[in-house]
């Protein structure tokens, strides 16, 4: 095992801790991790990280259903329309994306560079959202006015979309969706959108089985331990304040976000 791979299945562990401590945010690692570590390509790296974080949100999901905070008929509003939108785009959009973009002058955008660009806006909004602190932003803004469960539908289709072509959950997307038109607290926003992302991700991951081919051992391997760094996590968070954490990683995100622009425009 040479040792970029074993940076990666650390990094596994590395995501699910984060998921563990501060409650999101770990899995937009995943991406990078299985690009830039691990050698696979773009659009596989998007479908495998689709499974790790469907489990991963799924666990924290379970965690948050015992404790009565996953709003079941918001999330079917907002999922529906999401996980047919997410699936079609791993199904169909995805494989319709020419190898080669378009060219100017000596920069060539192909497919796999466009992903990973679209990829490290993400992880700039991301980053905004955790340094930010957004959930503290809307802490206050759940449980007054009506629900606009209409509106909820087409924010749907839109970050179904972005799930399925960069393979990331979207939770810094879907909290604020919840907490503004569902009225939902937000720890029951937080607790909905794990759920909400584990539909979406899973069923999207569904749409890569006849496209690609799919390493089933490595992939539930780097799951496995990517869900027992939740575990760790989780124990950790008792001793570690991972609010605190949260700030410090978002400068984190901030950054790879930056160096994922540059590699893939100077490559």
């Amino acid at each position: 095992m040479e040792l970029n791979d074993i940076l990666g299945y650390i990094g596994a562990l590395v995501i699910g801790v984060v998921l563990g401590l501060i409650g999101g945010g770990g899995s937009i690692l995943t991406v990078p991790i299985l690009v830039y570590l691990l050698a696979i390509n773009p659009v596989t790296a998007t479908a495998y990280s689709l499974f790790v974080v469907g489990f991963s949100s799924l666990v924290g999901a379970a965690k948050n259903f015992q404790k009565g905070r996953v709003d079941f008929k918001t999330a079917f509003y907002f999922s529906v329309p999401a996980f047919i939108s997410v699936f079609s785009t791993r199904k169909f959009l995805v494989p319709a994306i020419p190898e080669e973009i378009f060219s100017l002058s000596d920069f060539t955008l192909t497919r796999d560079i466009g992903i990973m660009l679209f990829f490290a806006i993400l992880m700039l909004a991301a980053a905004a959202s955790m340094i930010l602190d957004k959930e503290k932003t809307f802490k206050d803004k759940g449980n007054s006015g009506g629900v606009n469960y209409s509106a909820l539908i087409p924010l749907g289709l839109v970050t179904g979309v972005i799930t399925g072509l960069v393979g990331a959950g979207g939770g810094f997307i879907i909290i604020p969706i919840l907490v503004l038109l569902a009225k939902l607290p937000i720890k029951t926003a937080i607790g909905t959108s794990l759920f909400i992302i584990a539909v979406n991700s899973l069923i999207g991951f569904l749409g890569d089985l006849g496209n690609i081919q799919i390493d089933w051992t490595f992939l539930l391997i780097f799951t496995g331990i990517s869900i027992s760094g939740i575990i760790l996590g989780v124990y950790l968070n008792k001793i570690i304040d991972g609010g605190k954490l949260k700030k410090g990683f978002g400068w984190f995100v901030l950054l790879m976000g930056i160096y994922i622009i540059w590699k893939e425009i100077s490559s």
